[in-house]
Parts: C-alpha cells; sequence; structure tokens
C-alpha cells in the first residue's frame, strides 16, 4: 500500500514532466555531434548521442554563458527529475540565469544537461546512467573542447543521482540538490516503483551513505513544503553541507527558479 507520503511524492514529481510529446522540445534541433574537438558555436546546443550504458539514445544539452567563449571551460552536469528530460533545463531558464550570473561576477561554466531515468542508478534494467556519466560523458565533452564534469547538479530524481555520482567522484568541486527525492526506509523507497529489491535501494541511497559525501562541496535547497522535506533535513544533519538553504516553495517549477541564481552561483564560485 502506497503511504500517504509516497502519494504526494508521486503527485508533485509529475510537475517536473516538462513538455508533453503534442508539444514542441523546448530549445534548438539537435545537431550532429563534432568529428573532433570543436568548440560550441551557440550558447545552447542540442546534440542525440548513443549511449551504450543506456541502451538508448539521449539528449545532450550544453549551456554556456552568452557572449563568453566555450573553449576550455569547467562543466557542471545537470540531472533532471523523474519524467522530465535534459530540456526541462531550457524551460527552466537556465540559459538566461547562467548568463546573468556571469555578469554578475560569477566565474564562467557550462551545463550539461543529460536524459536518464530510474533515479539515475542501475536497477539492473540493461539501463545503467551513472556508467553513461562517468565512461561516456567525458569523451563527449571533449570532443567539444571543453573540461570533464567537475560539479553536478540535481532536481529531485536528479538530486538523488547527483548525491551518487558524488559518491563515486569524491573530487568534484560542487554537488548542489533541489528537491532531492529521497528516501528514509524501504517502504517509502518501494512506493516508486524503480529499484529492484531493497538491497538495489540500499546500496544506491544517498541516506544510506551519508559518510561518502563531503560537506564542504556540498549544497542542499528545499522548499518548505515539499514532500521530500524530511529526507532533506535529515541529510543535512548526517552531512553538515557547506550550504543548507529551506525557504518557502514547493516541489515546482516556480521553487526551482526562484533558487537557480543561488545554486548557479554556489556552483561557479567553487568551479573557478
Amino acid at each position: 500500500m502506497l503511504s500517504r507520503r509516497g502519494l504526494l511524492a508521486g503527485s508533485a514529481l509529475t510537475l517536473l514532466a516538462g513538455c508533453s510529446s503534442s508539444e514542441p522540445a523546448p530549445g534548438p534541433p539537435p545537431v550532429p555531434a563534432p568529428t573532433g574537438p570543436s568548440p560550441l558555436r551557440d550558447p545552447v546546443t542540442v546534440q542525440r548521442m548513443p549511449s551504450a550504458a543506456r541502451g538508448t539514445d539521449v539528449d545532450l544539452v550544453l549551456i554556456t554563458p552568452e557572449g563568453v567563449p566555450s573553449s576550455g571551460l569547467p562543466v557542471c552536469l545537470a540531472l533532471h527529475g523523474r519524467g522530465a528530460r535534459a530540456r526541462t533545463f531550457l524551460d527552466l531558464g537556465v540559459p538566461s540565469a547562467l548568463t546573468e550570473a556571469v555578469r554578475a561576477g560569477i566565474p564562467p561554466f557550462a551545463v550539461a544537461a543529460l536524459d536518464g531515468d530510474h533515479y539515475w542508478v542501475d536497477v539492473g534494467a540493461g539501463d545503467d546512467p551513472q556508467r553513461m556519466l562517468t565512461d561516456e560523458v567525458p569523451a563527449w565533452l571533449a570532443a567539444r573542447d571543453l573540461r570533464p564534469p567537475s560539479a553536478v547538479f540535481g532536481i529531485s530524481m536528479g538530486g538523488f543521482g547527483a548525491l551518487r555520482f558524488a559518491r563515486a567522484h569524491p573530487d568534484l568541486k560542487a554537488v548542489a540538490t533541489a528537491s532531492a527525492a529521497l528516501f528514509v526506509s524501504w517502504p517509502d523507497a518501494r512506493s516508486r516503483k524503480v529499484f529492484s529489491g531493497e538491497d538495489n535501494w540500499r546500496a544506491e541511497e544517498p541516506l544510506l551513505h551519508t559518510a561518502d559525501l563531503k560537506a564542504e562541496s556540498l549544497g542542499i535547497w528545499c522548499g518548505d513544503a515539499d514532500p521530500f522535506l524530511g529526507a532533506d533535513r535529515k541529510l543535512v544533519r548526517a552531512v553538515n553541507p557547506a550550504v543548507a538553504a529551506f525557504s518557502p516553495g514547493k516541489h515546482e517549477d516556480a521553487y526551482w527558479r526562484g533558487i537557480l541564481p543561488e545554486v548557479l552561483k554556489f556552483l561557479g564560485q567553487r568551479l573557478s
């Protein structure tokens, strides 16, 4: 039986679904991938990439500040929520917010958003988003004359994935989560119908591996009316991150747009 919390979370997470199939995809149409290292020509580029790790093609959405040469920029990965996709970060206004942050004095960096699923972990379905991020994305970035990922930002389900990525990459300079979809117990996690079993969830759940997270590089944001508020507060108590920001807001686009400038500032200051 679904818990009340599980029902609330399920309703809230649907808000991050992005555009439906009947709506035009946000952002520019995909363009061919470069055959050799090639700086990006536009502040927003969408390319369709074959991922062996995921067993499917994915969108690679690259966002750089306007008026800034892209060559050699550090990169922050952007991981979307359940039901959403890489292009959701365009809907949320990341291109304009990143440009505004850099114009305000934040050192420039690039954002690389990918399509993911299954809380960004391997649940035994032949689809391993973490392996894509670790084994495939660095080469995709190098082909565009960008540095390997040195930061990660995740929203909701993407927050779960960002923390899992951080566990495997302790050298990251910055890790940021917004409304991270975390689970304080197996019944809560089971209600999402994603994990293959309790052992799979226990191996991946960030709340069960907080010793693997570096407090000085971690920033956590969550709205005070978010169904994951309790779980995110538990993470803060366990890790004591560099930033823990709980402010008015729900599990919705309006909240994430509102905190985006703070998150980009946090990331940019550490990436420099």
